[in-house]
């Protein structure tokens, strides 16, 4: 921002490349991190480089949770944050095509504090004025409701506040009828989907969707090395890592494993149930193999999960790339090459 309290344009850093942020920034150097609905010394890629930069003796890391995760290994100082149980939100859809209020059912606990309060508080005490930063949270609810999207025509807090759940207007009315959004054609100006978009070029991107190879594959030597493409998936039990803090959801992260084709396993000499090393440039990570149907040859598949769940303190996105996707700067995870070898008997130990 121009008017920045800074006097400049403030700095941004993608959270992606958060391991290149806390080791190769210098100019200047991150000093400060604060992490909130985050884990990022499990969920970022390059998580090797990540944690180098967590250890860091000048770097001073906030982090405001609900549990101890592996993030919270890293904090100076670590904040108690509520849970949706204690405290009051707007619950967006998510797959579906209702807006609900989310009222707390206990008081927070202890010292537990929302992201709202926590940040109002803080920014009082760095003195910033900005108005946002006294809104309480109704008149925030009240602010985003009366953004003037359609969808949200006539929905008010204090309906919600009164009804359990309020359908989002998705006809320009509250009918019940299946939303089918693009069953009378596309937001373009043909009504069709554009599989070629010239508008596209004048961002300097490729008009065409094409799938873009793994970066290792581009370099013949590399492809040779890491023949292996990695699919680095969610658990099947949570979807957010914060979601593993049971012990039932524990006991089953601990059971790390690698899905490989039978193909690939027979190539490799792997047999279902043996310790395989999985590696490339970035890191590696012993996994238990999975020999079964459920990946194709040429792929493996492995779940993500807690760190410090695992032996050796380490999970998958040691392998992942940071590198970004040209389309939002998002991560590529679904594009790590890796090779896989069987962990002979006298190294099991």
């Amino acid at each position: 921002m121009l008017n920045s309290p800074l006097g400049r344009v403030a700095r941004s850093i993608n959270m992606v490349e958060l391991g290149k942020a806390l080791t190769e920034v210098n100019d200047p150097p991150v000093k400060a991190l604060f992490v909130y609905n985050s884990n990022p010394a499990a969920v970022c890629p390059e998580h090797n480089l990540v944690v180098r930069g967590l250890k860091r003796d000048d770097l001073f890391t906030v982090v405001h949770e609900q549990f101890f995760t592996d993030t919270t290994d890293y904090a100076d100082i670590l904040l108690p944050a509520t849970t949706f149980f204690e405290h009051k939100d707007l619950v967006k859809s998510y797959g579906h095509l209702y807006l609900q209020v989310s009222h707390p059912a206990i008081e927070a606990l202890g010292e537990c504090r929302s992201n709202v309060d926590l940040f109002a508080a803080l920014a009082r005490a760095m003195e910033f004025e900005d108005a946002c930063f006294r809104e309480t949270v109704d008149e925030m609810i009240d602010g985003a409701l009366a953004s003037g999207a359609p969808q949200l025509a006539g929905l008010t807090r204090k309906r919600l506040e009164r009804e359990p759940q309020v359908r989002l207007n998705v006809h320009g009315d509250e009918s019940s009828q299946p939303w089918l959004p693009f069953a009378n054609g596309f937001p373009t100006a043909t009504g069709k989907a554009r599989l070629y978009d010239g508008e596209l070029i004048a961002q300097g991107m490729d008009p065409v969707a094409e799938f873009v190879p793994p970066e290792e594959s581009r370099h013949t030597q590399k492809a040779k090395s890491y023949p292996l493409e990695l699919l680095a998936r969610k658990a099947d039990n949570f979807l957010n890592s914060t979601f593993v803090n049971l012990p039932g959801l524990q006991k089953m992260e601990r059971q790390h494993e690698l899905e490989i084709s039978r193909v690939d396993a027979e190539a490799r000499g792997i047999k279902n149930g043996d310790r395989v090393r999985v590696f490339n440039e970035r890191g590696e990570i012993v996994l238990t193999a999975q020999v079964d149907g459920t990946v194709s040859p040429g792929v493996v598949g492995a779940r993500l999960g807690w760190a410090k769940l695992s032996e050796d303190g380490i999970n998958i996105n040691v392998l992942t790339s940071a590198r970004l996707a040209d389309l939002g700067g998002g991560a590529t995870f679904y594009a790590t090459l890796v090779e896989v070898e069987r962990v002979p008997e006298t190294s099991k130990t």
